[in-house]
């Protein structure tokens, strides 16, 4: 951690402050090692923080696209640069492996990058009228101030496809990170902060306020301009209500309950190498993990069988070992749901094809085994329900059909997949499944950072994330009539 970490907690107005109520961060992967200290914020400071955003944003708007194109070029060079210390510092509050944690960050700074290049050519153009005499502009200008609500499982990537295209088109920004993951969150703000500074910019155009939802965050949506959110079904609910009321912006990314189909003409061993990266990789704690293996009957024993030996052969460990693939879970609320879920399935008639167990290693952690379900129902808790854990679940259909209805059987809509040989049917299954994402013969979770990001039913709500898309949450249409 920082050697300072006692003195940085928010950054308002462009200055480092301490908070109220002490926040202490321990390692999931040891829990007698102390990740950090911290204080958190208070609905005073949101205000405080709105305050200086909106007297920053004026300069940040005039500035032009070449200004703003150089500090997120800057931002991801320091991304690049600092890739090690962010990855371990995000492997020891939050759990991700050494790689996972690399991966993660390289990534934000591709986001940061990719928006560089963004800024550089915001859309607008220039129409002639149906009247005589008269010309249309259509240009795109800021929102203004935007509050960004971001999650613990994915700390720089996540807000980083928020924070980018939010400086990109000109908005100033409050953001409220998890607060299970307030160190890499505080890194990652003074990355922001430096490279606004050296390119000439007010203190107060990037604002961190870290504390819980119901109180910091709370605050956040009821002063800003616009809302995006990464969180719980529930929460986002709350939040959409609240936006509606106050007549601002909102967008939502929620989670799922994500299908991977598997059909007779796949190869089983393939097709379980892909199921064990989709559901068990960063203890299953991602929105696109797969939490269904809908499986043709014809290949439904094989798979099982080379699922059950490739999770056997699963490393879970101590998130900073080289040997480790799967860390631990976030904290002792996440495995205790994880392991509820894992006892309710049991209780409803599913088998436990393998894990389903706390684990014990040389530190005291939250470990769980890589549980797989056999013998179960789409109308089962655990294939309703989201777990964001590292439990998956086989559904056994009998054709394709039945496989498409299943997968489509569900309140989400994030991702999904099919594993196949069969062209006819991939290509049914695109046009058909009812998600925001597909995979082809891919593991569900795993997506670039170019193209748009998002779901329908109740993983997503509003404009979508990353690409080109992102300009229509961070811009308002403006169009200007002018005779000639």
């Amino acid at each position: 951690m920082p050697s300072d970490i006692s003195q940085t907690t928010n950054f308002i107005a462009g200055n480092w402050r301490p908070g109220r109520d002490r926040l202490d961060i321990f390692n999931p992967s040891d829990l007698d090692e102390l990740a950090g200290s911290y204080t958190l914020a208070t609905a005073d400071d949101v205000a405080e923080a709105v305050a200086a955003a909106r007297s920053a944003q004026p300069q940040w708007r005039a500035a032009t696209v070449e200004q703003r194109s150089l500090v997120l070029d800057a931002i991801s060079r320091a991304l690049f640069d600092g890739k090690d210390e962010l990855a371990r510092i995000a492997a020891t509050e939050g759990g991700k492996t050494i790689p996972d944690a690399l991966g993660e960050i390289v990534r934000a700074a591709h986001l940061a990058r990719f928006f560089s290049a963004e800024a550089l050519r915001a859309p607008g153009e220039t129409l002639g009228s149906v009247r005589p005499g008269v010309e249309v502009d259509v240009t795109r200008e800021p929102v203004g101030v935007i509050g960004l609500v971001t999650p613990w499982n994915f700390p720089v990537a996540t807000p980083m496809w928020k924070i980018a295209p939010a400086l990109a088109f000109g908005n100033a920004v409050i953001w409220k990170p998890s607060e299970k993951t307030p160190g890499i969150s505080i890194a990652v703000t003074r990355i922001v902060a430096a490279a606004l500074e050296a390119h000439g910019m007010p203190a107060g155009l990037f604002n961190l306020v870290i504390g819980a939802g119901p109180n910091v965050g709370a605050a956040v949506v009821d002063a800003v301009d616009a809302v995006s959110f990464t969180g719980s079904v529930n929460t986002g609910r709350r939040i959409a209500v609240r936006c509606a009321e106050r007549m601002i912006r909102v967008q939502l990314e929620l989670g799922g309950q994500n299908p991977l189909v598997v059909l007779g003409d796949a190869d089983p061993e393939r097709a379980a190498e892909i199921g064990v990266n989709s559901a068990y990789f960063h203890a299953g704690q991602r929105c696109t993990a797969t939490g269904r293996f809908i499986v043709e009957d014809s290949i439904h024993d094989a798979f099982v069988a080379a699922m059950v030996e490739r999770m056997a052969a699963l490393r879970v460990g101590h998130a900073l070992l080289p040997e480790t693939q799967i860390g631990p879970v976030i904290d002792e609320f996440q495995l205790t749901k994880n392991l509820r879920y894992i006892d309710t399935g049991l209780n409803e008639g599913a088998r436990l094809a393998s894990g389903g167990a706390r684990l014990e290693r040389p530190t005291r952690g939250h470990f769980l085994a890589p549980t797989l379900f056999t013998e179960t129902g789409n109308a089962m808790t655990i294939n309703r329900e989201e777990v964001f854990g590292p439990v998956a679940s086989v559904i056994r259909v009998k054709d394709y059909d039945e496989a498409l209805a299943v997968a489509n059987d569900t309140e989400y809509g994030l991702s999904s997949g099919i594993i196949t040989n069969s062209m006819k049917h991939a290509r049914h299954f695109q046009a058909n499944i009812q998600a925001g994402m597909t995979m082809l013969n891919l593991p569900t979770a795993g997506v670039d950072y170019h193209v748009p990001f998002g779901g329908r039913k109740m993983s997503s709500y509003g404009p979508r994330e990353q690409g080109r898309s992102a300009i229509e949450f961070y811009t308002i249409i403006k169009t200007a009539y002018r005779a000639l």
